[in-house]
């Protein structure tokens, strides 16, 4: 059995735009397909948040199947990192995800700079 675990390796890709919660494994499989542009099967984890911003789907392979993690919020809503708007995605990384799913607002987060390399 696997659980699905928030990686800084693994790459997050947030849907921009509602989706409907009533949705199953082959209709967000399209959607990602079709207006994010990618394959599922490639790996990462596919956010999908609906209109009222209280539940969140998050999609992903595991290797032998897909697997979906779906929240809703009893009170609250999930923030919305900042996205362009042409854009029908945007990647994020593992500690935005975090950071929106314990419902900290992202803006109050200051992040000290720090080295990496870049290619």
């Amino acid at each position: 059995m696997s659980m699905l675990q928030l990686t800084d390796t693994t790459r997050y890709y947030w849907y921009n735009g509602v989706a409907d919660m009533r949705k199953g494994f082959d209709s967000l499989c399209c959607m990602v397909s079709q207006f994010m542009g990618a394959n599922v099967l490639d790996g990462g984890v596919f956010i999908f948040v609906n209109r009222r911003r209280n539940q969140i789907i998050l999609l992903t392979w595991e290797g032998d199947g897909l697997a979906i993690y779906h929240k809703r919020l009893e009170k609250g809503v999930y923030e919305l990192p900042r996205l362009c708007a042409d854009n029908s995605c945007a990647q994020i990384d593992a500690l935005q995800l975090q950071l929106i799913l314990r419902g900290i607002v992202l803006q109050s987060v200051r992040k000290k700079r720090r080295f990496s390399l870049s290619f």
